[in-house]
């Protein structure tokens, strides 16, 4: 391959700022007090204050050098499966900072704060219009939270029918926190196995589903990339023995403005505002799980609620049924607003687009790499595909060496060892915001490594070599967390 982007550099060691204080350095002058002067109390510190004297250099280069320490998607590639660690736009940023909605304090009262509820308000229609839903709650701090209000939505739904069931059908090719969120509502997962296709069957369901059966979760695209093409027959089973179809849309990047979840039989689905619409997931800051709802699960939304009332925008909490709050205040507002920005500017054509394009680049790597990788369903796939290391486990390389070996190449690793369902999964998502040319250098690094590991391959096993940190004991880790500190 060409010249690696990976490279040492110059990336400087850097010692604790205790370590580097010295006794009478000072970075900054206080203005002259008017009040006496008073120690900081040793009984609630339990000893006296120990704070490095420092100068302004000591702290803006220790402050700087750490930075250069980060890899996020500011810095390169990040084709994390199932995150869709994707470029965000700097111009939702700016609106996210606004001094009106960054400053803006969530018990002002509604006529101090109509531009605010206003926003939050079409950002629930827009929404729901996106997944082909009836209404929205913005209250869910993230993708799992979304998942647990779902999963409310549920409970409250059959318990007004007054026929309370205990069971949630859960595929193997769903988000791991799926069946966590059903047990954690009192119901018992119960899993089903993807068919050859590496979809759900629908014979598979139907075997499975009966009257005392809330519902199903099906994470649409799956896990492994791939779309669940029975999804309405499936629906058409669930809702037959009166169950609900619970749609985790952690993966509507591949989707979005193409298929109406709404509209192929879902009744209840979370997305995730931090992956699919701009923050970006792990982006530093909060994620937003906001649930679409269809017009019968409606009444069972958490408040306040954000409603129009004579040109007017306010908080509404009249609604008897619901499952009440399940955030403080209205959720991750600043995340909203990023996803509000990113709506408005797209547009519906470009919004589709960027699932086009973000399908587009996983197919590319899919072809590309399927004769170098093994690849576990060579069928056409969603936002990611999902290779395993079949081919080179004859001389002992790991996925996990692999995927060390490619931090020295620059690039950040894909997803591990995941989804469950493939042994040694490598799965890639290069997301709609990847160049060809990025892609390629991506693709001709994986290369570089495999023939690595056929003609060296002890040269992995201690990847990698050119990071500031080396290969961690991650059994150690494990086994014996250090949690002090």
């Amino acid at each position: 391959m060409k010249e690696s982007v990976g490279t040492t550099g110059l990336i400087l060691n850097e010692s604790l700022l205790w370590e580097k204080g010295k006794k009478g350095r000072c970075g900054f002058s206080l203005p002259r007090r008017d009040v006496e002067s008073c120690p900081l109390d040793q009984e609630l510190t339990g000893k006296g204050p120990d704070f490095p004297d420092l100068s302004e250099v000591d702290v803006v280069r220790h402050y700087t050098r750490l930075s250069q320490w980060n890899f996020g998607v500011d810095t390169g590639m990040y084709p994390l499966g199932s995150c869709t660690m994707k470029y965000s736009p700097k111009t939702n940023g700016r609106q996210a900072s606004l001094p009106g909605f960054a400053t803006a304090h969530p018990l002002l009262p509604a006529s101090l704060s109509q531009g605010a509820l206003k926003m939050m308000f079409e950002l629930e229609q827009y929404l729901a219009e996106i997944t082909g839903m009836d209404a929205t709650t913005l209250q869910p701090a993230a993708g799992a939270h979304g998942e647990l209000t779902g999963i409310l939505l549920i409970y409250a739904f059959h318990k007004k029918k007054g026929a309370q069931r205990s069971k949630i059908i859960v595929p193997d090719t769903a988000h791991g926190t799926n069946p966590a969120s059903v047990a954690l509502c009192g119901y018992r997962p119960v899993l089903v196995r993807s068919n050859k296709q590496g979809i759900l069957s629908v014979e598979a369901v139907a075997e499975v589903m009966d009257e005392d059966t809330a519902g199903i979760m099906v994470t649409n695209p799956n896990t492994l990339g791939l779309f669940e093409e029975n999804s309405q027959k499936i629906a058409e089973i669930v809702h037959a023995k009166g169950g609900l179809v619970y749609c985790d849309g952690a993966n509507m990047n591949a989707v979005m403005g193409i298929v109406q979840m709404g509209k192929i039989g879902v009744d209840v689905m979370h997305l995730n505002l931090h992956k699919t619409f701009s923050t970006p997931h792990g982006g530093g800051g909060p994620g937003s799980g906001p649930v679409c709802v269809k017009s019968e699960l409606e009444p069972f939304l958490p408040v306040p609620r954000v409603i129009e009332e004579n040109g007017r925008y306010v908080l509404a909490e009249d609604y008897p049924e619901s499952v009440g709050k399940v955030a403080a205040f209205h959720g991750s507002f600043g995340v909203m607003i990023k996803a509000y920005s990113y709506i408005r500017t797209m547009g519906p054509k470009n919004l589709k687009k960027a699932s086009q394009l973000a399908v587009l680049n996983a197919n590319y790597i899919k072809e590309r790499l399927k004769g170098t990788l093994h690849l576990a369903y060579d069928r056409p796939c969603m936002h990611e595909c999902v290779f395993s290391d079949e081919h080179q486990k004859a001389g002992k390389v790991t996925t996990l060496d692999m995927a060390k070996r490619l931090m020295d190449y620059g690039f950040h690793p894909p997803t591990v060892y995941f989804p469950l369902v493939v042994d040694g999964a490598i799965m890639v998502e290069p997301t709609e915001t990847e160049s060809k040319e990025e892609i390629d250098q991506f693709i001709e690094a994986f290369k570089a490594i495999v023939n690595e590991a056929r003609q060296d391959p002890d040269r992995l096993h201690d990847a990698p070599k050119r990071c500031k940190v080396k290969r961690l004991d991650e059994v150690a880790a494990a086994r014996k967390p250090c949690l002090a500190g």
